[in-house]
């Protein structure tokens, strides 16, 4: 197992995502503590990990509220927890469909403001308690947008390389303390029901279906399709393994193709 006895904490881990890389976590070895700000999004993962003789529990945390994350962590801490890998995975509250020059300026600017306080406030505290031991992994994950501009994004692609700016960032500050922070880039997962929602606004827009939309997006990838949650999930566990010990401050390419870099 590549993450035997490791301490996870995934925030916002009661979406798709969130769900696909704690079972991942959790089927290599990992214990995992899943935070959310609904307890009933994340119980049955919990339920499901467990079941399958794995280790999970879940927490109440608000990873915008810096006392409720950094208290969380004192608490894991307090009961003998070390924080190995730190995960933010929360909801960024984006509006697509839109021009920029047709939203309110704070309709863009939630966006990168949950992106941005958010990870500022949750790979702070996990780097503070892992510098003591001199050792941990800070995961961010972010969309094509950040690199590859495109129309009627809102907020979201400002959002995202903000999310890149401070893995960047991070990796150059923590590194000396064996921390290392990596961002993984996806193009959208279509099992996922969040991007079915943002796809179905696309293809309005467009005048397709949403099938039509998802086709014609996924031919532009160099693998004629897009990366699937499970995909997602096992690249998070290579990068969070001492398999990628040498790798930090850096934006992982699991778009299928859709970017070259």
């Amino acid at each position: 197992m590549l993450l035997q006895n490791k301490n996870v904490v995934l925030y916002g881990a009661g979406g798709s995502v969130g769900t696909a890389v704690a079972i991942a976590f959790a089927r290599e070895g990992a214990n995992i503590f899943l935070t959310d700000h609904r307890i009933d999004k994340i119980k049955k993962t919990v339920e499901k990990i467990n079941q399958s003789g794995g280790y999970a529990r879940f927490y109440l945390v608000d990873a915008l509220l810096q006392d409720e994350v950094e208290n969380h962590l004192d608490e894991l801490k307090a009961e003998g927890h070390t924080i190995d890998i730190s995960f933010n995975l929360i909801a960024l509250q984006d509006i697509q469909g839109f021009p920029l020059i047709e939203l309110d300026i704070e309709q863009i600017l939630t966006t990168v403001d949950i992106a941005v306080r958010s990870h500022i406030i949750t790979s702070s505290a996990a780097a503070r308690i892992m510098k003591e031991r001199r050792s941990g992994v800070i995961l961010m994950l972010t969309a094509n947008a950040a690199k590859k501009p495109s129309e009627n994004v809102g907020g979201f692609g400002i959002a995202c390389a903000a999310m890149e700016a401070l893995c960047r960032q991070y990796a150059a500050e923590l590194g000396k303390y064996n921390i290392r922070v990596v961002c993984l880039r996806s193009a959208g997962s279509p099992d996922s029901p969040g991007l079915r929602e943002v796809f179905i606004e696309h293809a309005r827009l467009a005048q397709e279906s949403v099938e039509q939309f998802e086709k014609r997006f996924a031919q532009n990838t160099m693998l004629k399709r897009l990366p699937l949650l499970n995909e997602i999930a096992d690249m998070v566990v290579l990068v969070s393994s001492d398999k990628a010990s040498a790798l930090t401050s850096a934006i992982i390419n699991v778009t299928c193709g859709e970017l070259s870099d």
